[in-house]
């Protein structure tokens, strides 16, 4: 009995909940009969189940909830606000009923007379005898949708489902630590055996971290009755409408998400929503409405909660942040709109007029986001006076493991959660990145703004100021943006977030702490914790005293393919040297020599693999991508095609691997940068033809882009050139003077420092390279810049990752063929 007691406690406490919700969107759409048949449903079966566990209390309180729900089904009850109001206060207490049965086993002492007769008096019924039961009406079986399938579900604790979790955790990290060895030992027998096992870790991984999950309308089920309820002691007429509520969360972050949303709706129908004669007389529907969407971005859930009300009062909201001292009036006077409008997040500031049950109690939003930032998450806020007000939530989809990047300061490593990452930049004398000081404080001019930097080692008290740091790390917590110097960079890594232990949880600069592969415990550091101890938590990076506007540089994009191939971490390459996207049927799949190959126009194309483990699948279709650069096609195998991003590359790692370039951050991750010029010579014996062709000739590519160098160097070489770069001309002009001799010179236009124009007259003016044939490459291929180059000394003018033309440039201007 004890089991059947528990089975009844869970489906009714989830049936309660859809009740609820049920019963409030009946009120607003009273014709819809299918939402009351399935309330009386609901609460006929509640009633019925309690009669068979003896549980009297229950089953009177159900059954006058059942009986008034029955005269409204048979029309003998309108739906009124009464009713609907008494109906929910008959369902919350059955709620209480059940908690205590929960909690001691036996139904708690009392009646629920007083309830049972306001609820009879809403319709206007005489209320029966205690000893006497309305006839209980003949509800029809519904059909077994399961039937003939078997079980298609089972139930399973939550304690169990933890010790999966921390089971599969472990196993995670036992596999980071055979990764690790597989590196240092360099055994080719066991890479095989590891990927697979890594590719089965995985996806167990990934098929417990789903047990966890659970719809986001989970989190919101108790909003619909919180805004009726906001509704009536308002005095204004609210709806709220919930999209997205199928997206998944993890069980955890789902508890943990609650409180804060039911603020944000108590504050978006109480200082957001109009009143009804406001509204009209503003020219709105006299109806206030609140929109709650939920949607998975990547590895996380981004939740908008948006108002149509009367927007955020910005000259207001400085008045009061002024007569509570939180500024002075020349900085409220400074404050740009975004930043007024996050004085709302202060701590103690609330522009209610009046303390209610509702707000103006001083405890709000400030809550809400450091709830929502002590789970590693982020919110914003958009406001437009007399439209309404937006939130925007940023959330992690889980807390157990996350991908993190390994940085290392003062001789430690440790963890950066990626969501936090926005990019990596070198810093140096070899680097157009310099880190400067301002006032003592450290600063670094990136893309037009003086971000502010600390050390990291500083920061932790392992540092020694200034010295060392050959990279900063940009991070972002919440709205703003800020720089860590760190000392070195290493690979990303799933880690298993372990607690503080209770000595460093004072300590809000640190997250958490996880095992490597190799053993090693590291901290995982926290961005939001970060920016407070620098005192910049809750600044906007929009006009922002620490990110002083300066002046704009432009910054080159270019459209780059995300993939997965192999692994879950995204690879990359650029969008101009993908021919096509294909998908081929596994049948169509065919083996020559050990090696696979597909047929595609007419040809006989090799289906190569990224890392040369991963297999092509033996049903369903394999999606590729065609790579021809005329000579040769190859069909790269991927998992899928993740998205086309136009951004500026920016390679903070490059890679010993013929098949890598390096590593850049590309949508907040980090991404792996193929060769594709590599997987080109692998598609037989035209590459070594070509190169017998050419000779070997010299070409010196001039370059400020580290990744637009390391495309073109493999490029050429598969081409049969021998390839030299440069970073920038005054380092081109460096080599002429130490007497080296190229047969081409591939230069760009827009460098920093001596500009690709000035270049090509200072190799005109010397008699050593002047005969040189020498080829602009730039993104601006417009006529007016192709005279500027001619101008100047170029031979020819080809277009950045215009492949063919450049090979096609390259081989004229060296066999001296007029451009």
């Amino acid at each position: 009995m004890d089991e059947l007691l528990g089975d009844f406690l869970t489906e009714t406490a989830e049936n309660l909940q859809t009740v609820d919700n049920e019963i409030v969107l009946f009120e607003r759409d009273p014709g819809n009969r299918d939402v009351l048949n399935n309330i009386f449903r609901l609460v006929h079966t509640i009633k019925g189940t309690c009669g068979f566990l003896n549980l009297p209390r229950l089953e009177r309180l159900a059954h006058a909830a059942e009986t008034v729900l029955g005269k409204v089904r048979d029309g003998q009850a309108a739906v009124s606000p009464a009713v609907v109001s008494e109906t929910l206060a008959a369902i919350d207490g059955i709620k209480v009923i059940l908690a205590a049965l929960e909690a001691s086993g036996k139904e708690p002492a009392g009646d629920d007379e007083a309830q049972i007769a306001r609820l009879n008096a809403a319709i206007a019924i005489p209320e029966a005898p205690k000893v006497e039961l309305v006839p209980e009406p003949v509800i029809a079986a519904e059909p077994d949708a399961g039937a003939g399938r078997g079980i298609q579900s089972i139930r399973v604790s939550v304690a169990l489902l933890e010790q999966l979790m921390t089971t599969v955790s472990e196993l995670v990290l036992t596999r980071n630590e055979l990764l690790q060895h597989l590196r240092t030992l360099k055994d080719d027998r066991l890479a095989v055996p590891l990927q697979r096992l890594s590719a089965q870790v995985g996806e167990l991984q990934e098929s417990v971290m789903r047990t966890r999950m659970q719809p986001i309308s989970n989190a919101w089920s108790a909003l619909p009755r919180l805004v009726r309820s906001l509704s009536v002691e308002l005095g204004k007429p609210i709806e709220l409408d919930m999209q997205g509520g199928e997206t998944e969360l993890d069980r955890q972050l789902l508890e943990l998400i609650k409180d804060p949303l039911a603020h944000m709706v108590r504050n978006a129908a109480d200082h957001g929503i109009e009143t009804a004669e406001q509204r009209k007389a503003a020219g709105k529907d006299a109806r206030g409405r609140i929109v709650l969407k939920a949607a998975q971005e990547g590895g996380h859930i981004v939740i908008t909660l948006a108002d149509n009300g009367r927007g955020i009062d910005v000259a207001r909201l400085k008045a009061k942040a002024v007569a509570l001292r939180l500024v002075t009036e020349t900085d409220a006077a400074q404050l740009s709109a975004l930043q007024a409008q996050r004085l709302v997040f202060h701590p103690g500031l609330s522009t209610a007029e009046q303390v209610t049950s509702v707000s103006g109690r001083g405890v709000g939003m400030d809550v809400v986001r450091a709830n929502i930032e002590k789970i590693g998450g982020a919110i914003n806020i958009e406001s437009t006076a007399g439209k309404g007000t937006q939130f925007t939530i940023r959330i992690p989809l889980t807390l157990a493991i996350l991908p993190a990047l390994i940085v290392a300061s003062g001789g430690q490593r440790f963890a950066v959660p990626q969501m936090a990452v926005v990019e990596l930049v070198r810093v140096g004398a070899n680097s157009e990145h310099v880190v400067e000081y301002v006032n003592n404080a450290a600063v670094m001019r990136l893309r037009g703004r003086l971000l502010p930097l600390i050390h990291l080692g500083t920061l932790l008290g392992i540092g020694n100021g200034r010295g060392g740091g050959d990279y900063v790390l940009i991070a972002r917590a919440g709205n703003i943006s800020f720089g860590l110097i760190v000392d070195n960079i290493f690979d990303t890594e799933e880690v298993v977030v372990k607690p503080v232990a209770p000595i460093l949880k004072t300590l809000s600069v640190y997250s958490g702490n996880a095992i490597l592969g190799d053993g090693a415990v590291i901290m995982i550091l926290d961005a939001n914790g970060i920016a407070a101890s620098l005192g910049i938590a809750g600044e906007s990076d929009a006009n922002d005293a620490l990110e002083a506007p300066v002046r704009e540089v432009a910054q080159e994009t270019d459209a780059m393919l995300l993939f997965r191939a192999g692994s879950p971490h995204p690879k990359a390459v650029p969008l101009s040297l993908v021919a096509r996207l294909e998908e081929f049927d596994a049948a169509a799949v065919e083996w020559s020599e050990g090696r696979p190959v597909v047929q595609y126009r007419d040809a006989l194309v090799p289906l190569l693999a990224v890392d040369g483990t991963l297999t092509p699948r033996v049903e369903g279709r394999q999606p590729a991508l065609i790579f021809d650069d005329g000579a040769a096609i190859v069909a790269l195998m991927v998992d899928e095609v993740l998205d086309i991003v136009d951004t500026h590359v920016d390679i903070c790692m490059t890679s010993d691997l013929p098949a890598r370039i390096g590593t850049a951050v590309i949508a907040g991750r980090a991404t792996e940068i193929l060769d594709v010029a590599h997987y080109l010579s692998r598609a037989g014996s035209a590459g070594s033809i070509v190169a017998e062709d050419k000779g070997g000739r010299r070409v010196l590519i001039v370059d400020d882009s580290a990744f637009f160098r390391n495309m073109l160097k493999p490029l050429l070489a598969s081409a049969g050139y021998r390839a030299m770069t440069a970073a920038s001309a005054d380092e081109a002009l460096a080599l002429r003077e130490t007497g080296e001799h190229f047969d081409l010179i591939l230069s760009d236009i827009e460098m920093p420092g001596l500009s690709g124009v000035d270049f090509a007259r200072a190799v005109r003016g010397d008699d050593r390279w002047r005969e040189t044939p020498l080829v602009a490459l730039s993104s601006l291929a417009g006529e007016e810049h192709v005279r500027q180059g001619e101008a100047a000394g170029f031979d020819q003018y080809v277009a950045k990752f215009d492949r063919s033309r450049l090979l096609d440039a390259v081989a004229r201007q060296l066999s001296g063929e007029a451009a």
